[in-house]
């Protein structure tokens, strides 16, 4: 009787202890899926329905169907920021709609690189669409309105903030679907050094990643030795990240900061190592800030370095459509009139900011200046190789003033067209103190006519041959460029030169 007892009140406690254990099996279950979903939502977000799309059409014209593609260089998408790198969902919705109504095709970064190599696009009109940093907007609210207009773009990745700061930057979870997606491919942006960082004794602070940096407890900055092995380490980081997460590897770099060599403290042979470290790993840089004019195109494609159009948050579709016109490449045939329009120059030297009338005498400009240029349509004719240009100069007297051209503006080797009243020369494009000059029948105006190609520069002045001078033993790429005018006045200002006519072909 007593075992008997003895087994069920066994069995009773069992069932007890059983009993239990699935009651605080299932109260814990909401709380144990509860924190994989917050943990899951950390992870991968989910996505913002993308917003209503507004009225189509707009009076800005498309870019001539030339071929080559403009390169935009956004940031961040998201609602209600003040920061003017932000574009809101409605506007870049907006900006992808202008895009497609005016027959633009967005490009893969493969198929960007193909273009770099080989100048051939599979459309007419082409854009490739960049986002810097990784920020978590571009699979919130970019992708979304990416799919709406079957659209790409690539991610420019700071991969060691990827999961970080959440919800700032995206997470690799999110980064993995974007690319499984086809809309997105991922390309490189430091893995660390996109940052700001003391570069001297005093503090100041500049990009990590084109700087030498100052070591506070040895009092010194860093040896160029030191700064190389730093970067390249960062950047082989940046690389594993992306490979080491199964995305492709890159093919592709964007400067940090989009911060100018010249303007570092790495001097020539720094830059020049560093330019080495890149070419060793990516097929191109991109930068929004260039020394010179690097559209993408062939002079762009030989200098490994390519040119950005950034977008911001007051960025309208209309005016992007016109800014991405003022990229499209021209041919020299299509240069009709230039002095006609002004809209097509960027002066340069006049700190006041004189309109380009300087150059003909329609406007004067402001008192003190000895100096006026301005370059025409320095990115639509970055490529030109092979053009004539004719000039009719005014206005000059003795050796006070004077009339100048640049050739191959923009490329590593220009080439500068003086003419004054008694004199003309040619100077540059090739060794060093290159140049040829010739005498004039003293006039106060005289034709000036210029034939370029990628081999030599001539000049011939009211008729008669002047001077020639032969190209430097580069690629033709390397000597592409249009042209800029110039005006010097070192008398009073009533001596200012004019040009009143001139012709390209």
């Amino acid at each position: 009787m007593r075992r008997a007892e003895t087994g069920t009140g066994r069995r009773r406690a069992l069932l007890r202890a059983a009993l239990a254990v699935l009651t605080v099996t299932v109260v814990a279950l909401p709380f144990a899926a509860a924190r994989q979903y917050d943990a899951f939502r950390r992870t991968v977000a989910q996505q913002a329905a993308p917003p209503g799309s507004g009225a189509a059409g707009t009076d800005a014209k498309a870019a001539p169907a030339r071929g080559a593609p403009v390169v935009l260089a956004y940031h961040d998408v998201a609602p209600d920021s003040r920061s003017r790198y932000t574009v809101s969902p409605k506007d870049f919705d907006a900006q992808l709609r202008a895009l497609r109504e005016a027959g633009y095709r967005t490009l893969s970064t493969r198929e960007f690189t193909d273009f770099l190599r080989t100048g051939r696009t599979p459309a007419p009109r082409t854009v490739y669409l960049t986002f810097d940093d990784g920020t978590h907007g571009l699979w919130v609210h970019a992708d979304p309105l990416l799919a709406r207009y079957g659209m790409k773009a690539a991610a420019y990745l700071i991969t060691g903030q990827v999961g970080t700061h959440r919800p700032y930057y995206l997470s690799w979870a999110e980064a993995e679907r974007m690319a499984g997606s086809g809309r997105w491919d991922f390309q490189a942006h430091t893995h660390l050094s996109h940052e700001r960082a003391p570069a001297d004794a005093a503090g100041h602070e500049r990009s990590a990643f084109t700087n030498r940096l100052w070591r506070p407890d040895e009092g010194r900055v860093e040896t160029g030795e030191e700064y190389r092995r730093r970067i390249a380490a960062d950047l082989d980081r940046s690389v594993g990240d992306l490979t080491g997460h199964g995305l492709p590897r890159p093919e592709l770099f964007a400067y940090p900061f989009s911060e100018r060599l010249e303007e570092s403290n790495l001097g020539r042979d720094g830059a020049d190592a560093l330019r080495s470290m890149l070419r060793a790993r990516f097929t191109a840089t991109l930068t929004n800030s260039s020394a010179r004019p690097l559209p993408p195109g062939r002079r762009a494609a030989a200098a490994g370095q390519v040119q950005r159009l950034e977008v911001t948050r007051d960025t309208t579709a209309a005016g992007l459509l016109r800014a991405m016109a003022r990229w499209a490449p021209v041919a020299p045939s299509d240069a009709d009139r230039p002095l006609s329009h002004p809209g097509h120059w960027r002066m340069t030297g006049d700190p006041d900011g004189a309109e380009p009338g300087t150059l003909t005498g329609a406007a004067r400009p402001a008192p003190g200046t000895e100096y006026v240029s301005a370059a025409y349509r320095p990115l639509a004719t970055a490529d030109w190789t092979a053009y004539r240009l004719r000039a009719l100069v005014d206005g000059l007297r003795a050796t006070s003033n004077s009339a100048g051209v640049t050739l191959r503006e923009g490329s590593g080797h220009p080439v500068a067209l003086s003419v004054g009243r008694n004199t003309a020369s040619l100077t540059g494009g090739g060794p060093r103190g290159t140049g040829e000059s010739c005498r004039l029948a003293p006039a106060a105006r005289h034709t000036v006519t210029v034939s370029v190609t990628s081999e030599r520069v001539r000049l011939t002045v009211d008729g008669d041959a002047c001077a020639t001078v032969r190209a430097a033993a580069r690629p033709a790429p390397e000597l592409a460029g249009g042209f800029s005018l110039s005006l010097r006045n070192g008398g009073p200002q009533r001596q200012w030169p004019r040009f009143t006519s001139l012709e390209v072909e």
